[in-house]
């Protein structure tokens, strides 16, 4: 028997944000479709300066931002097409200047320590170009580049300490033509040879081509070029503030790395940078920092890490770091007791393990975490403070982060969430006086926070549930809220649906946490056609496109959540998808004759796999999801190890090789399973996905036709993964076939339904 409104209204957790909770009506609005989707705007905040007053903004839509070539995946040399304005904000006076007249590719933006000039790099005819931004003047000029040499594809961009120069990473016009010489090799020929004799697998020795590089100090003045550290193969580099030298990551990884993903292994190295006698070599600091968390102080001379549960800090100037946390080894010679397995030493070792989470900017203090929550601790003495508190396993405490930390190292700003309802909110913690405040709690999200050097002013983005976050200055403790920039004004003429928290039981009884995303003029009682978007966890109402889109069309869409197992990574969606589906049947809200399922990738996958468990879906869609794990699991193309990997240890937590548990791999391929299927399936992906190779879809869509099954089968032939991305109309028609889709299958009276294109 369906509930009534009232009861199922107390069967939801709601957010406590109006719009959210009731929706949005607007006079003349019209309900969010996919040609909207194409023009909301995203901003992100390239940088703000020193004393917070300037902010170097970045903004850009979908629509600007397709022409990717993907059959360039896994060539280091190339540079992907993007489009964004770039504008800086004053934001004492709310004004803002564009920095470039339109549109362009930027790949970063600095501001310089006093502020008086951006320094940015932006795409030039498929070349990288440094320039640099007068804020007084407005006049831009380009920073001259050795002859032979051009800036790096991956170049950091950053600024000396005394504004007197700009950093790059360059690299020889000789390595751009061989590294192209070698990608045509290996993906058109015409003859391509790979030995195991070889120390890494070819996919992988081209990507670490990128790492390859040299660094150089433009002066700014003189525009004289000075070259900081030779081209080499190194990860990342840190200079002193005085520039008396630098540390650089150099790369020492001696073959492919099967048991991480992208595995690399480096040694840090000091290098002078001044003149100095003849014994002022090069000095290795840190032999390797594989399975490390690093980070430095701004001077550049001080650094802690974090390894195996330990925690140190040390500087340039010292021959071993010191220990700060974590358990300490027993003194040598002494007898080793019996190890105590008892739940207790468990917990009590447990709490002994902590991970590096952030390094104070001037070096004397770190914030770390173990299982009881973050800690702050005294570099000097190791004196330990409980920040905050904040238990994984416990939901009466909140998540908490760390979001910022003042340049003079006296504040320190956290982000917190409830792990049971939408509110988040935003503390302060003060150094001097060792006090904690909360500056805001509500249901909105605080992101991208970027304080002033002293913490007297802040610069954050806000969004409200299921909105793009617009831009914000405020004082040091979060008063005073002035708009800088309101990301997506256009929204307000879209009639958005209400959004829900829903809490539900999986089938092992463990609670679970869910969103949906409901129709405009939502009515309550009344059954929808429902959409189940599934990957993992799902908990925030921020804005997903993709789910107002088809909440625009009349649906419900579901984010459930679900529990894994290693070794039986299948039975999470049964468990938790079906049980969330119960929830929502039994709330009035889903109509559990209309239930349909998608989602892309990882959660293609579940979706296909979900279909061979239960036929209570009357509609699917798997978006370059992998439907044979055998095939999948050495197929790897410009991947490296990434497919073998995930099948083994991460993301599909089989727990073994394939050689060692063959039949689990069977188990969790779709494909041993299709005869099961009998939900209609639409499968949809890119041809040139070198994620998710389009092939392993079609092995499904030729067994469900010799099985007598329906099956759709759109391979978008310019697409990557996730499909319809090559251009604009790709996407929009990608939206149009899933929309029809589903309304055939979902809708009792079916008909076509067109997706405006303009």
């Amino acid at each position: 028997m369906r509930l009534t409104s009232a009861i199922a209204s107390l069967l939801l957790v709601v957010a406590a944000h109006p719009l959210a909770s009731q929706g949005t009506r607007v006079t003349g609005a019209h309900a969010f479709s996919a040609v909207d989707a194409l023009d909301v705007a995203t901003q992100s905040v390239a940088d703000v300066s020193a004393d917070g007053r300037w902010v170097a903004l970045l903004s850009s839509v979908r629509r600007d931002n397709f022409g990717i070539d993907y059959r360039r995946d896994g060539d280091p040399s190339y540079i992907r097409p993007a489009s964004a304005t770039l504008s800086v904000i004053d934001t004492r006076q709310g004004t803002t200047r564009m920095v470039f007249p339109g549109k362009a590719n930027v790949r970063a933006a600095r501001w310089s320590p006093d502020g008086s000039m951006l320094a940015a790099l932006i795409v030039t005819d498929g070349m990288i170009e440094p320039v640099l931004w007068n804020r007084e003047s407005g006049e831009r000029t380009a920073l001259p580049l050795p002859d032979g040499r051009y800036v790096a594809e991956s170049s950091d961009l950053a600024w000396s300490r005394d504004g007197a120069s700009v950093l790059l990473s360059l690299r020889a016009n000789a390595w751009r033509s061989r590294v192209q010489d070698r990608f045509k090799t290996m993906t058109a020929g015409p003859v391509f040879v790979q030995s195991s004799t070889e120390p890494f697998l070819s996919w992988d020795a081209i990507r670490r081509e990128a790492s390859t590089r040299s660094i150089v100090a433009i002066d700014v003045r003189t525009r004289r070029v000075r070259e900081l550290a030779a081209e080499s193969a190194m990860a990342g580099f840190v200079l002193a503030a005085d520039g008396a030298a630098m540390v650089v990551e150099e790369d020492i990884t001696k073959k492919t790395d099967y048991d991480v993903i992208g595995g690399h292994d480096e040694r840090l190295v000091v290098r002078p940078l001044v003149d100095c006698a003849a014994a002022c070599v090069p000095r290795t600091l840190i032999p390797s920092i594989k399975g490390m968390t690093l980070a430095w102080s701004l001077d550049g001379r001080r650094y802690a890490y974090s390894k195996e549960g330990k925690v140190f800090t040390g500087s340039v100037d010292d021959r071993e770091p010191r220990q700060v946390a974590g358990v300490v080894a027993s003194a040598g010679g002494e007898k080793k007791a019996e190890p105590d397995t008892s739940k207790a030493a468990k917990d009590s070792l447990a709490r002994l393990r902590f991970s590096l989470v952030r390094f104070s900017p001037v070096g004397d203090a770190l914030v770390v975490s173990n299982r009881e929550g973050l800690w702050l601790i005294d570099a000097a003495s190791s004196a330990r403070t409980l920040l905050a508190a904040s238990d994984d396993s416990t939901l009466t405490t909140p998540r908490v982060t760390v979001a910022a930390w003042t340049e003079d190292g006296k504040v320190i700003y956290l982000n917190a969430a409830s792990r049971t309802k939408w509110e988040r909110s935003v503390l302060r913690h003060d150094r001097t006086s060792g006090t904690t405040r909360e500056l805001v709690r509500d249901d909105r999200f605080y992101s991208s926070l970027r304080p002033s050097r002293d913490g007297s002013s802040l610069v954050v983005s806000i969004a409200s549930g299921n909105r793009p976050a617009d831009l914000y200055a405020a004082d040091g403790n979060l008063k005073t809220l002035r708009l800088l920039a309101a990301s997506n004004p256009g929204l307000d003429r879209v009639a958005f649906g209400p959004t829900r928290l829903i809490e539900y039981l999986d089938v092992d009884g463990h609670s679970k946490y869910g969103v949906a995303y409901l129709p405009s003029g939502y009515t309550p009682g009344h059954a929808y056609p429902t959409v189940f978007s599934i990957y993992e966890d799902f908990f925030d109402d921020g804005f997903d496109a993709s789910a107002n889109i088809l909440a625009g069309a009349g649906y419900v869409v579901v984010k459930p959540s679900v529990d894994f197992d290693v070794g039986h990574p299948g039975e999470a969606w049964l468990k938790g998808v079906t049980t969330a589906a119960n929830k929502l049947i039994e709330a009035g809200i889903a109509d559990s004759s209309r239930l349909g399922v998608h989602r892309v990738s990882y959660g293609g996958y579940a979706t296909n796999l979900l279909i061979t468990q239960t036929n209570r879906f009357k509609a699917a869609i798997n978006i370059s999801g992998k439907v044979d794990l055998v095939s999948f699991y050495t197929d790897s193309p410009r991947l490296g190890v990434r497919n073998i990997h995930a099948a083994e240890k991460s993301q599909d937590r089989i727990g073994a090789t394939l050689w060692q548990q063959p039949q689990k791999y069977v188990e969790h391929s779709a494909i041993f399973a299709a005869d099961r299927i009998t939900t209609p399936l639409m499968l949809i992906t890119g041809a040139q996905d070198s994620n998710v190779p389009a092939d392993n879809s079609r092995e499904m869509y030729y067994a469900l036709r010799r099985l007598g099954k329906e099956v759709v089968w759109v391979n978008y032939m310019n697409g990557g993964h996730g499909g319809g991305n090559a251009t604009a109309d790709d996407f929009l028609d990608m939206q149009r076939r899933m929309i029809e889709w589903y309304d055939a299958k979902l809708k009792r009276e079916a008909g076509p339904r067109k997706v405006a294109v303009q």
